[in-house]
């Protein structure tokens, strides 16, 4: 008799799931940004000395249906994916291909130029490199004589 092994990870995606469905639940607004059986795309966001860059996974997304939308704090991808024409004499077994309207908005770890950005497409991977606003110098700090009311 075989013995399975313990996965660790296994309680947390249970868990993960369970919270999922319990927010979309409670809140109706984020139901309009996913529609039923449509997935979000994974992004990675990461930083450096000159510029935040964004990665968004969107396979089968044509450029033409992407919209990229830069704010100085977040970004904004949304696209329009249409069905294939369907044949009746296939049979599916499996169907897990995801098609319609998506918006993902992704907040930054740093304010932006978004003037300044630039996106590419290659391969089902978008590309957002958002250069660093200059952060403001701070200005010398002003002592403030404190009075007494006595």
């Amino acid at each position: 008799m075989g013995l399975r092994r313990w996965d660790p990870f296994l309680g947390l995606t249970r868990m993960r799931d369970e919270m999922d469905r319990w927010f979309e639940d409670l809140l109706p607004a984020r139901r309009g940004a996913e529609q039923p059986g449509l997935r979000l795309p994974a992004v990675d966001v990461m930083e450096t000395d000159e510029a935040v860059v964004v990665k968004a996974e969107l396979p089968g997304v044509d450029k033409k249906d992407l919209n990229v939308e830069v704010l100085s704090d977040s970004v904004s991808i949304s696209a329009q994916t249409t069905a294939e024409t369907e044949t009746k004499e296939e049979t599916y077994y499996r169907r897990e291909r995801r098609w319609g309207a998506f918006e993902r908005i992704v907040p930054l770890p740093a304010e932006v130029k978004p003037a300044d950005a630039k996106a590419r497409m290659k391969d089902g991977l978008l590309e957002v490199t958002l250069p660093k606003a200059q952060p403001v110098p701070a200005k010398e700090a002003t002592k403030v004589k404190v009075e007494s009311e006595e």
